[in-house]
This record gives structure tokens, sequence and C-alpha cells, in this order.
């Protein structure tokens, strides 16, 4: 038995090493006729910076762009030491002195710009989930409550970031009195208007996933008697949550471009402003440096996309679901 499996043993390793090759190789094709595309028809095209850089170009100009975040960071970090030495040289004198501890004030790298949007895009995205969810769980489960919220729901869904912004900045501009930078009031604008245009897609799945749940697995948790809480943990989330998190996975993707929208519209720091302060340069890098940019907000799109995915995978109570 053993000498006659191992034939199929092998020819099972080739299959799938097949399989992983074809898998690996679509792709990577696709991406390689892209990029040739990109390089030959961006060098027939001449713009007022000149002409439209490829796929080097960009590659030259992501590698000046780490460059810069070096040398700032070379830059802070003999800020702060000039700082401790001139503290340390002044208690020496007089240990009672009073020192100031002032931050670093340099212009914001390409890749602080990036962790700034990731923050606010977070910050959104969390507020949102947090009013959607446990809202589309009582949409689903009441019928009353939905027929009453439904028409809020289409209302303010389709309404633009564009129309969101002016109204959130006058609002939190108005209210606004803290003096923490860690919550400045660009902060809050953009991850407010994130949270405005995201909840939706979160609060209408979640509502379809809850009203479609087995209606006799409802009944079953009647017959038993089960709590409010109790049913909805037991029954309600594992039905639902293929739903809730289609409904995550749209919410980000949407919040993200939001916020893009948002930074370059209302100049608040992030990758938004980065885009927008290119254009305004008009330099003969700066198209080069937005290329740049773009494919970094579709990669981090990507990504965050991946990242919803794998968190439903760890979530999800059915481990055999195909997620795509």
């Amino acid at each position: 038995m053993a000498l006659l499996s191992i034939p199929f043993t092998q020819q099972g390793s080739k299959i799938n090493f097949q399989e992983s090759f074809k898998q690996l190789m679509i792709p990577l094709s696709a991406m390689m006729l892209f990029l040739f595309a990109w390089e030959l028809s961006a060098s027939q095209i001449k713009t007022s910076l000149g002409l439209v850089p490829g796929p080097i170009e960009v590659s030259k100009q992501f590698g000046n762009l780490i460059t810069e975040h070096a040398e700032e960071r070379n830059k802070a970090d003999a800020f702060y030491e000039r700082q401790e030495k001139r503290n340390a040289k002044k208690l020496a004198k007089n240990p009672n002195a009073k020192v100031k501890i002032r931050n670093y004030t340099g212009k914001p790298t390409f890749f602080d710009q990036i962790l700034t949007s990731l923050v606010t895009v977070f910050t959104g995205f969390l507020i949102a989930t947090i009013i959607a969810v446990p809202i589309g769980i009582i949409s689903g489960l009441s019928q009353n409550f939905y027929t009453a919220i439904n028409p809020i729901i289409q209302i303010f869904k389709p309404i633009s970031p564009l129309a969101w912004l002016p109204i959130v900045t006058i609002i939190v501009s108005a209210v606004y009195v803290s003096n923490d930078p860690t919550f400045s009031k660009s902060f809050i604008i953009s991850a407010l208007t994130v949270t405005l245009c995201c909840m939706w897609p979160t609060l209408i799945n979640t509502a379809v996933g809850v009203a479609s749940v087995d209606k006799d697995l409802i009944n079953v948790s009647k017959v038993l008697q089960l709590s409010s809480f109790t049913k909805v943990w037991k029954i309600v989330l594992p039905s639902a949550i293929p739903m809730i998190f289609t409904g995550l996975r749209l919410s980000i993707g949407i919040g993200w471009m939001v916020l893009i929208a948002a930074e370059m519209l209302a100049q608040n720091p992030g990758l938004g402003k980065f885009v927008w302060d290119e254009f305004q340069n008009g330099s003969s890098n700066s198209l080069g440096r937005i290329m740049v940019a773009v494919l970094a907000i579709g990669i981090i799109g990507f990504v965050l996309d991946y990242l919803m995915l794998t968190l439903q995978r760890f979530i999800s109570w059915d481990k055999t679901a195909v997620l795509r």
C-alpha cells in the first residue's frame, strides 16, 4: 500500500507545484505587461511639467522620498540631542531651573503623511463601525425600527463628502476647544467626514444580514427563552457575520477614498495634502511624486481590504467558508 501511494503523492505534489506556479505567473505576467505598456506610452505624452513619468522615473522619485524622510529624521534626532544637552547644561548650573521641552516641528515627509492618513481613517472607520453595527442589528431584528430609520439612511447615504466637509468644518470649528495636539481640529474634521461617509454600507449590510437569519433559528431562541444578548451573540451574529464584514470592507474602502479627497480639499495633513502640495509645487519632479502617492493610495487600499478579510477569517465562526 505504501509503495502504491508514492506515485500518487508525487503526482499530487507535481500538480500542486504547477498550480502554485500558474497562480504566481499569471498576475506577474499581467503586471510586467502593464509596466511595459506604461513605460512605452508615458514617453509619448508631454505635459507642462515635462514627459509623463514611467515606472523607472516613479521608482526614482520613491527613492528620493525615502532619502528625504531619512534626512528629516536625522534633523529631528539632532534637534532633540541639542535640546537635551541645552537642558542638561541649564540644570547643571541651577537644579531648580525650568527647562523647556519642545517637539520637533519640521516639515512632515511623505511617510509621515501616510501615517497621519492611516490613523485618521482608522479612527473614522472605528467610530462608524461602533455606530453602524448596533443600529444595523436592531434594524434587522425589528421591522418597526427599520421602517422608522430607513428614510434617514436613504437620505444621508448618497451625500458626497464634498457636501459633508464644509458642514463638519463649520460645526467642529464652532465647538472645538481642545489644545491637545493629538486631537487637532484638522484631525477631527477629517475623521468625522470619514465616519459620516463610510458608516452606511456597514449599517445596511448588517441589517440585511441579520434580517436574513433563518427564522427556524430565531424560533429556537424563543423556545429556549434566550435573553436578547444571548440570542444576538449565539444565533444572529454567527449567521450575519459574512454580510457584516462585506459592509465593513466596503466601508473602509469608501472611508479611504473619502479621506484623501477631504485632505485635498481642506488642506488637512495626510496623503491628500501631499498630492495637492505637489500639484501646486509644479516642479519637474511633481508628477512623478504624485504618481508615487497615487500608487501608495492604491496599495494601502488593497492592504486595508486584505486586513479586513484576514480579520473576518479569524473572527468567523465557520472557518471552512470560502472568502473572496
